[in-house]
């Protein structure tokens, strides 16, 4: 599985997440972001150009360095607003209480310890930080969080670690967050895989 993980993984993610019924979510979520960021799982830098000029400072952490190397010939790069860290979410390299806001789009479900992941985005928050996230999941639906629970040991080998039936909301109030605004739904797709959630949040 190494060389699909490392060769093969990146190339699918960066295809998927160029999807076009994805940009309005992206569009509504990372302009809202401000201040020094940290974006977890940056990927090849689709979320870039969404960013405003409320932000002065992104740091972008991906473990793939296929990944990160894509996203390094983006325009914004260029322009020096970002700086790359190849790293795991799990263990962020910042000095606690130094971000503003932390984005993840899409992301949780393939981090193996997504608790450990978002208690760190908690810790590296500053007091009144906000937590920005667009994700997929498990859905309200009984018959189709069976056939999620039954596909997603299968689905972790072939999509790089994602989980299908990941709690989102559960797991970001569980690492110590509030709600500010949290919307769910499904988007257009099999519903295995397309139940959202969408939205804010600030430590408690």
């Amino acid at each position: 599985m190494g060389f699909y993980q490392d060769q093969v993984v990146p190339i699918l993610t960066h295809l998927a997440g160029r999807q076009k019924n994805l940009a309005a979510y992206r569009g509504r979520v990372v302009p809202a972001a401000e201040g020094r960021v940290l974006e977890i799982g940056i990927g090849s830098g689709l979320n870039l150009p969404f960013y405003s000029r409320n932000v002065q400072h992104v740091i972008g952490l991906d473990p793939s360095p296929k990944l990160l190397a894509m996203a390094r010939r983006t325009e914004r790069w260029q322009a020096g607003l970002v700086e790359f860290v190849q790293g795991s979410a799990e263990k962020i390299p910042l000095e606690s209480a130094t971000i503003d806001t932390v984005v993840t789009t899409w992301t949780l479900c393939s981090i193996p310890d997504a608790p450990g992941a978002l208690h760190e985005m908690h810790r590296v928050l500053k007091s009144g930080g906000r937590l920005l996230f667009v994700e997929h999941g498990r859905t309200p639906d009984p018959n189709v969080v069976r056939w999620q629970d039954r596909l997603t040991p299968l689905w972790k080998r072939l999509g790089g670690g994602c989980h299908l039936n990941r709690a989102i909301a559960t797991l970001i109030e569980g690492a110590g967050f509030q709600f500010e605004r949290l919307e769910t739904g499904y988007m257009r797709g099999p519903k295995i895989m397309t139940f959202m959630y969408e939205g804010s949040a600030r430590p408690r």
